[in-house]
């Protein structure tokens, strides 16, 4: 099942460009979404969940950004087979559509003020909404860049794709952070928090356009050309290759505890725990997300240099000896510290990050890779993922203990080490079930950055 196939075939470098921005636009709208809801986590509370205590609205709010990640598996388990039946390109214009309607939805919902209990309801229908498409999102979007990516490029490649999550947590931010001082604290309060869910709208709608001009990936046509009578299972994928699902789901556990961690539930760990203002702490979070921006593409590239093994070892001991130090950092709350303690945990998220995109999806074969990425993703993501904001305010709040969060980090390096070394290293190698691939350039003949 794991062979590769070793003949090469040639992809045209407009294509693979095509493909980079199309499925890097999808992800930019999904994390677009999130850093919107967790930057406004406490807005949100007061719109939606009134309550005498601030701390009881913020974890109200928390719990409904933790409801979507339930539906995630579900979303997963639909779209994922379906992307490997019917093709990744159908699939992706699907999802793209599904959740730009469901964050475009919540700027136009009521407030509990306005329609009472139900203004919570709707607000948690469309939270399922965009946690079901979701679910089908960054596994497609991944699958089809590695796909389309030749192999010594996949690494480099695959990191747009995070480029992308970083850029819609930048926008988000930039957004509500921008609105908030041009509107003054009442009007924001009032209304002016619908701006930055209403833009998904647009938003959407051109990440739309993009993924429908797209083509299926060349390892896709090639598996429906050599297997044109055989569909893969949910016993395949789930019995068959039972060890590659807790694979992944070991990998991505440290990924997405990082990831909502540090830039889910850190402004409001800045604001609520260390009394830092709101506009100071998106400041520092967009500062620290633009720094991971310019060096994603680089760390792509060490993993295709090095093997990808080696860089997410380095990220994992990192947080594992960095993270509380970082904190430290964090917690003695001058200018130049809190630089320190971000710039500290922000290294070590951009070390998955590049790197991720190009490891997952080369666990399973073609024939079930959407479906097996997909599904074992959203299963980790579920429990480890979407729930860290609530877990870490709650536990800070029945310990007393302003260090939860790097334990948190700390404990999900350790356990990540095990599958880390248990993958198969994959750079420069052509993907399980793939044929090789190598770059194009009607001038060279050789492969061009994307």
């Amino acid at each position: 099942m794991n062979d590769t196939v070793s003949s090469e075939q040639t992809v045209d470098e407009a294509d693979v460009r095509k493909a980079v921005g199309a499925a890097g636009m999808g992800n930019a709208l999904e994390w677009f979404d999130f850093g919107v809801y967790s930057y406004m986590a406490g807005t949100v509370g007061h719109v939606f969940f009134p309550s005498h205590s601030d701390t009881a609205s913020l974890l109200s709010s928390f719990a409904v950004f933790a409801i979507a990640f339930l539906v995630r598996p579900l979303g997963g388990l639909f779209f994922g087979p379906l992307g490997d039946k019917i093709g990744r390109s159908k699939v992706l214009a699907t999802t793209i559509i599904m959740m730009s309607a469901g964050t475009f939805v919540v700027g136009l919902l009521p407030s509990f003020a306005a329609i009472g209990i139900w203004a919570p309801i709707l607000l948690i229908c469309a939270r399922l909404i965009q946690g079901f498409s979701t679910g089908g999102e960054y596994g497609g979007a991944a699958t089809f860049i590695c796909e389309y990516s030749p192999d010594d490029r996949r690494g480099f490649l695959g990191s747009w794709l995070e480029f992308g999550t970083l850029a819609g947590y930048s926008l988000g931010a930039f957004l509500v952070t921008g609105i908030s001082m041009l509107l003054g604290d009442q009007a924001f309060g009032d209304w002016g928090w619908r701006i930055p869910f209403l833009v998904a709208g647009p938003l959407g709608l051109i990440g739309l356009y993009l993924r429908l001009k797209l083509e299926d990936s060349p390892a896709f046509e090639n598996m429906k050309a050599e297997e044109a009578n055989k569909d893969s299972s949910l016993r395949e994928i789930f019995v068959d290759n039972a060890r590659l699902m807790l694979l992944c789901i070991g990998l991505v556990l440290i990924l997405n505890v990082a990831y909502y961690t540090v830039l889910t539930y850190l402004p409001s760990y800045l604001t609520d725990v260390l009394d830092m203002s709101s506009s100071n702490s998106l400041v520092f979070l967009v500062a620290t997300m633009i720094g991971m921006m310019c060096v994603i593409g680089l760390v792509g590239k060490l993993s295709d240099k090095v093997g990808r093994r080696p860089v997410l070892i380095g990220a994992c001991v990192g947080f594992i000896v960095l993270s509380y130090p970082a904190f430290m950092l964090l917690s003695v709350g001058s200018i130049f510290t809190t630089i320190c303690g971000l710039a500290l945990l922000g290294g070590l998220v951009v070390l998955l990050a590049g790197t991720m995109p190009a490891t997952l999806p080369a666990i399973f074969p073609t024939r079930i890779r959407y479906g097996g990425f997909a599904i074992s993703y959203n299963i980790s993501t579920s429990l480890f993922g979407g729930t860290a904001p609530f877990l870490i305010t709650w536990l800070i709040s029945v310990t007393g203990d302003n260090f939860v969060p790097a334990y948190y980090l700390m404990l999900a390096a350790a356990i990540a080490i095990a599958p880390i070394l248990m993958i198969p290293e994959t750079a420069n190698r052509a993907m399980p079930g793939s044929k090789a691939l190598r770059g194009h350039s009607a001038s060279t003949g050789s492969a061009q950055p994307a």
